[in-house]
C-alpha cells in the first residue's frame, strides 16, 4: 500500500513536471511572438518618424526661426579607451572561481541573446572568471541612473525590474541581466532589486574584454607565427601576413581522407600544420604568390594631391580667436557646439568654429580621441574630408577652426525627403568612399560613419565631418575601443574581437541602405536590441523593393560578418568597391576632379548664410569650470 502511494506521488511528480515543462514552452514561445511585434512596431515607429520629421521640416520654414525644431539626431557612443597594453596581455594571470552549477551558469550565457555570439572557449573563460556575490531580500543589485560596469548571472534566487517605479518583469535562476555594461561605461537604464536572498555571479568590463583582447590576440598571434615559418611566406609584409592570419581556419582530416581532387575547383587555399600529405605539385602556392605580386595590396585609390600648404598654414598660425565674430551657432553635438564666425579683417571669408568643454571631455575619457583627431585631420588634406586650419584652448573650452561648408547636412537633406534615388546615392557614397580611400591608404579608421556626420559644401558634394571616434592604427593593425553610432557599429566591435578598417566598410554598406530607404537596417528600442539584431546578420534583413538588387548586392558583400569576406577589405582595397555592379558608369574621375555635376545644389547667398542649417538657440548653459591639467598644451 505504501509503495502504491509513494508510486502515485512520483507519478504526480512527474505530471506537474511535464505541466511545468509545457507551461514553459509555450512562455518562451510568447516571448518570441511578442518580440518579433515589437521589432515590427518599432519598424512602424521609425517610418512614422521619418513621416513626422519630414512635416516638422516643412512647418519650420514656414514659421518663426525662434521655435527650436525637434531634433531625432542619433548620438555616438564611445568607451574610455582602453588601459589594456596588447603586448603584455599573453602575461596576464585571469583569477578563477570554483562553482557549484557550472552547468546553470554556462545555460545562462548560451542561451543570453547577446553572450551566445561570443565563441565556445570565451564563454568558459568568462564563466571561470565570474566571482560571487550575494545580496540580502530588499537590496538594489543594479539603481536606475547609475553607471554600471558589471554584468550578472542570477543562480539562487529571485529578482524584480522595474523602470520609473513601474513593474517590467521579475528575473529568475539560470538568466543574465546588465550585460550592455560591460561594453562601455553607460548609465543603467532600471533598477533590479533582489525580492529573495540572492545569489549572483558577476564579471566586470575590464575582465571581460582582458578576456576578448588576450584569446583574439593570441590565436592571431599564434597563425602569424606559424604563417611565418612557411618558406613561401616569409617574404611577404606583416600587413599581410596579418591579413592572411585573420582568414585562415583551422581544419582537420584523418588518414586516408581526400583533401583535393583533381579536377574539383579550388577555392582554398591549404598549409599543413600537422601531419602528411601526398602531393603531386605546389602550384596552388606559386599561383597565390604570383598573384600576389603581381597586384599588390595597396588599399584605395591614387592619395590626392596634396598641393603646397605652406603658405596657408603661416596665415592661420598668426590668427587667434579675438579676430573672428560668432554670427550663429550651425549644430550641436554630444561633445560640442559648431559656430559660423567670420574674419574681422576681411568680412569674405567666414569659417565654422567647433567648441568643446574641457570639463566634459575629461569627465567622459575622451582625451585620447580629441588629441587623435586634432592630429589626422591637421594631415588630411582631401577634397572630401573637411579641413582643419588652426586649434586653440583657453581655461574652459578647446577651439577647431574649420572650413565652412554652408550647403548644409546630409542627414537634414535625407531628413526632408524621406529617401534617395540611386542616383543621388550613388553620388554622396562615391564621396564617402574616396574620403574613406585617402583615410585608410593612411593607416586611419574612422568609426563613426552616418549622414549626421556628412556635410555638404556650396557644389552640392559631400565631405565628412567630426573625427572625434578616427584613429591611426597602421596597416594590419587593430584596434580595441568600442565606439560609434548603436546602428552603425559592425559586429566586432559589439563582441570586442578587435576591429580596423573593415568596420568602415561595414558602416558604409549601412550608410548605403539608410540613404537608399530612409532607414537603417538594425535598429531596436534600445542599443542592447539593436545590437543583438545586428549580430544576426543582414541576411536576417528583409531589404525594401525600392532598394534594387545590384545595391542588395553591394550592402550584403559591404556587410558580411567576417571582416575578411567584406568588399573594399580584399586585395584591391576599395577599388573593388568602385568596380561594383552598382556603380558601373560612374564617373569617378569628374567626381575627383569635382567636374560632375551634383544631385543638389543647395542655395547658398555669400559667406554668412546659414539658411540651409536648422535653428539652434543661443547658449544658456553656465560656463563649465575650469581644467587646466594641461593634456591639452598642443592645441
Amino acid at each position: 500500500m505504501a509503495v502504491s502511494k509513494s508510486a502515485g506521488t512520483l507519478r504526480d511528480l512527474q505530471l506537474a513536471l511535464q505541466l511545468k515543462i509545457e507551461e514553459l514552452r509555450q512562455r518562451d514561445a510568447l516571448i518570441d511572438e511578442l518580440e518579433l511585434e515589437l521589432d515590427t512596431k518599432d519598424d512602424l515607429i521609425r517610418q512614422l518618424q521619418i513621416e513626422l520629421d519630414r512635416h516638422r521640416s516643412a512647418s519650420q520654414h514656414t514659421t518663426a526661426t525662434t521655435d527650436e525644431p525637434q531634433r531625432t539626431k542619433r548620438q555616438a557612443i564611445s568607451a574610455e579607451p582602453t588601459a589594456l597594453d596588447p603586448s603584455q596581455l599573453t602575461d596576464v594571470t585571469l583569477t578563477s572561481y570554483c562553482k557549484s552549477k557550472d552547468e546553470l551558469i554556462q545555460r545562462a550565457l548560451m542561451d543570453n541573446d547577446f553572450m551566445k555570439h561570443l565563441e565556445h572557449g570565451q564563454i568558459l573563460t568568462i564563466m571561470d572568471c565570474m566571482h560571487p556575490t550575494s545580496i540580502t531580500k530588499g537590496c538594489c543589485v543594479i539603481q536606475e541612473g547609475d553607471d554600471g560596469s558589471t554584468v550578472y548571472v542570477l543562480e539562487e534566487g529571485m529578482v524584480e525590474v522595474t523602470k520609473q517605479g513601474k513593474k517590467l518583469c521579475t528575473i529568475g535562476p539560470g538568466k543574465v541581466f546588465g550585460e550592455l555594461a560591460i561594453l562601455y561605461n553607460c548609465t543603467r537604464t532600471a533598477t533590479v532589486t533582489a525580492l529573495t536572498d540572492i545569489k549572483l555571479w558577476a564579471i566586470d568590463r575590464q575582465g571581460f574584454q582582458t578576456i576578448m583582447m588576450r584569446t583574439g590576440l593570441i590565436k592571431h598571434s599564434q597563425y602569424t607565427d606559424f604563417l611565418r615559418s612557411v618558406p613561401s611566406f616569409q617574404s611577404l609584409p606583416e600587413d599581410v601576413l596579418s591579413k592572411l592570419a585573420d582568414v585562415l581556419e583551422e581544419t582537420h582530416y584523418t588518414d586516408g581522407d581526400y583533401i583535393i581532387r583533381q579536377g574539383a575547383t579550388g577555392d582554398t587555399f591549404f598549409i599543413i600544420s600537422e601531419g602528411q600529405v601526398r602531393k603531386n605539385d605546389d602550384r596552388g602556392m606559386k599561383d597565390l604568390l604570383g598573384r600576389y605580386k603581381e597586384e599588390n595590396n595597396q588599399q584605395g585609390g591614387k592619395e590626392e594631391e596634396k598641393g603646397d600648404y605652406r603658405a596657408e598654414a603661416d596665415f592661420f598660425s598668426s590668427v587667434s580667436l579675438s579676430d573672428f565674430n560668432i554670427i550663429c551657432t550651425l549644430g550641436m553635438g554630444g561633445f560640442s557646439r559648431v559656430e559660423l564666425v567670420q574674419l574681422k579683417n576681411d568680412l569674405s571669408r567666414s569659417f565654422a568654429l567647433k567648441v568643446l568643454k574641457k570639463r566634459h571631455i575629461l569627465d567622459t575619457s575622451q582625451q585620447g580621441h580629441i588629441l587623435s583627431e586634432r592630429r589626422i585631420m591637421m594631415e588630411a588634406h582631401s577634397p572630401f574630408i573637411i579641413r582643419l586650419y588652426q586649434t586653440f584652448r583657453d581655461s574652459k573650452y578647446l577651439y577647431m577652426l574649420l572650413e565652412a561648408c554652408l550647403g548644409g547636412e546630409l542627414w537634414t537633406l535625407l531628413r526632408d525627403r524621406g529617401s534617395f534615388d540611386d542616383g543621388t546615392t550613388r553620388f554622396y557614397t562615391g564621396c564617402v568612399i574616396e574620403a574613406l580611400a585617402s583615410l585608410h591608404t593612411r593607416g586611419i579608421i574612422y568609426r563613426d560613419l552616418k549622414p549626421e556626420n556628412i556635410i555638404l559644401d556650396h557644389r552640392g558634394y559631400a565631405k565628412l565631418v567630426d573625427f572625434g571616434f578616427a584613429k591611426k592604427v597602421g596597416l594590419g593593425k587593430k584596434t580595441w575601443t568600442f565606439c560609434g553610432t548603436p546602428e552603425y557599429v559592425a559586429p566586432e566591435i559589439i563582441l570586442n574581437k578587435g576591429h580596423d578598417s573593415s568596420a568602415d566598410c561595414w558602416s558604409l554598406g549601412i550608410l548605403v541602405f539608410e540613404l537608399l530607404s530612409g532607414s537603417p537596417p538594425f535598429s531596436g528600442s534600445d542599443p542592447m536590441k539593436t545590437y543583438n539584431i545586428i549580430l544576426r546578420g543582414i541576411d536576417m534583413i528583409e531589404f525594401p523593393k525600392k532598394i534594387t538588387k545590384s545595391a542588395a548586392n553591394l550592402i550584403k558583400r559591404l556587410c558580411r560578418d567576417n571582416p575578411s569576406e567584406r568588399l573594399g577589405n580584399q586585395k584591391n582595397g576599395v577599388k573593388d568597391i568602385q568596380k561594383h555592379k552598382w556603380f558601373e558608369g560612374f564617373n569617378w574621375d569628374g567626381l575627383r576632379q569635382g567636374t560632375i555635376d551634383s544631385p543638389f545644389t543647395p542655395t547658398v547667398d555669400g559667406p554668412l548664410d546659414n539658411s540651409n542649417f536648422d535653428y539652434f538657440p543661443e547658449d544658456s548653459d553656465d560656463p563649465p569650470p575650469d581644467e587646466e591639467s594641461g593634456w591639452d598644451l598642443e592645441f
